[in-house]
């Protein structure tokens, strides 16, 4: 009976440990896009995908949910920041495409709107 117990524990620190993935881990693994932002909302951004970038042949703009998995990411956001979208690698297919699942976003560069906040700080 104790094995069974220490066995059924062993698998369930497994399992949480497997879901906690650090900001290296999916920067590393998971599906990307990267563009700028060009509206923020409350809950999404809207971003102009980077041309070159495999999601561009489908839409241009993509709403992006803010509802970041990794607590780490950015989240706050000024227009004209140039970020990269980390996510589970589904795209809804509307005008502006949509990224609901959203692992972690980082920021690649400030736009104006971010360096001219930071100045006046």
């Amino acid at each position: 009976m104790r094995k069974w117990a220490l066995v059924l524990c062993l698998a369930a620190l497994t399992l949480l440990t497997g879901c906690a993935r650090n900001l290296d881990y999916i920067v590393a693994n998971e599906p990307c896009v990267r563009g700028v932002v060009e509206e923020v909302g409350t809950e999404t951004i809207l971003i102009k995908v980077d041309e070159g970038e495999e999601a561009a042949a489908s839409s241009d703009r993509i709403s992006v949910s803010l509802n970041v998995e990794n607590k780490d990411s950015v989240t706050h956001f000024y227009v004209g920041d140039h970020v990269a979208v980390y996510y589970d690698g589904k795209i809804a297919e509307s005008y502006p495409a949509q990224i609901s699942a959203v692992y972690a976003i980082t920021l690649l560069s400030g736009g104006e709107e971010r360096q001219a906040v930071e100045e006046t700080g």
